[in-house]
């Protein structure tokens, strides 16, 4: 499987329905990685190949999806996205975190393997 495009619709039927709770409430069942990015973001491209990688290592344990914040506006807005690309980890249970910033491969491992995938 490869990253998912992500709007704001999908968001809401997806991941969590703002409008109907304050409360995190996420939808999904596997843990999942949203990619805020932009097209013109230089270190937003070094990552995407990375993601995909991840997207297929993980298959069946995590989604990773991408938030392309030049056209999703007001889901970045929501989450206050200031730089990017950003990142939001989500597990399967609790609540979710942002990191701003690009990461090396077995930087995001480890978050996967110690904060997203319990096995």
């Amino acid at each position: 499987m490869a990253t998912i495009q992500l709007s704001l619709q999908d968001f809401k039927d997806k991941i969590f329905n703002f409008e109907e709770s304050q409360d995190w409430n996420y939808k999904g069942s596997l843990p999942a990685i949203i990619d805020f990015y932009a097209d013109w973001c230089g270190p937003c491209k070094m990552v995407a190949p990375v993601l995909e990688e991840l997207a297929k290592e993980y298959e069946g344990q995590l989604v990773i999806y991408k938030v392309n914040t030049e056209t999703e506006v007001d889901l970045a807005g929501l989450f206050g996205i200031q730089s990017i690309p950003t990142f939001l980890f989500i597990p399967a249970e609790g609540q979710p975190m942002m990191q701003p910033g690009a990461f090396p491969k077995k930087i995001f491992k480890q978050i996967i393997d110690e904060h997203l995938i319990h096995n």
